[in-house]
C-alpha cells in the first residue's frame, strides 16, 4: 500500500504565494510520475503540473509562468511552488501519483486533499 500525505495549503492574498509538499510512503517499488491537480466544487479534477522520473514536466496552461513542480527522488517528495497567486486558483489541491509497488504492477494513487484559498 502506498500513501501520500499533502501539506502547505491554506489562505493567501492575491499576488501572494503558496508552496505545497507531497509525500509518497510505503511500498514503493519505483515512481513513474508524481503531479497535482486541484478541484473545485462540482466541477472536474484538472491537472495543474506533473513531473516524471527522468525530470520532465507538464503544466496547465493557466498556471504556465506562475507555478513551479520538483521533485526529490530520493525523498520520494514533490513540491508546488506557486506565485503569482490569483482567486481563481482557489480549489482543493491533490497529489497524485503513478507508482510501482512491485516490479510489475502499479496504480494511481491519490492523497486527501488540501484547501488553497486565495483572497483578500
Amino acid at each position: 500500500q502506498v500513501q501520500l500525505v499533502e501539506s502547505g495549503g491554506g489562505l493567501v492574498q492575491p499576488g501572494g504565494s503558496l508552496t505545497l509538499s507531497c509525500e509518497a510512503s510505503g511500498s514503493i517499488f519505483r515512481i513513474v510520475a508524481m503531479g497535482w491537480y486541484r478541484q473545485a466544487p462540482g466541477k472536474q479534477r484538472e491537472l495543474v503540473a506533473t513531473v516524471n522520473a527522468g525530470g520532465g514536466t507538464d503544466y496547465a496552461d493557466s498556471v504556465k509562468g506562475r507555478f513551479t513542480i520538483s521533485r526529490l527522488n530520493a525523498m520520494n517528495t514533490v513540491y508546488l511552488r506557486m506565485n503569482s497567486l490569483k482567486p481563481d486558483d482557489t480549489d482543493v489541491y491533490y497529489c497524485n501519483g503513478r507508482i510501482y509497488h512491485s516490479a510489475t504492477s502499479w496504480d494511481e494513487y491519490w492523497g486527501q486533499g488540501t484547501q488553497v484559498t486565495v483572497s483578500s
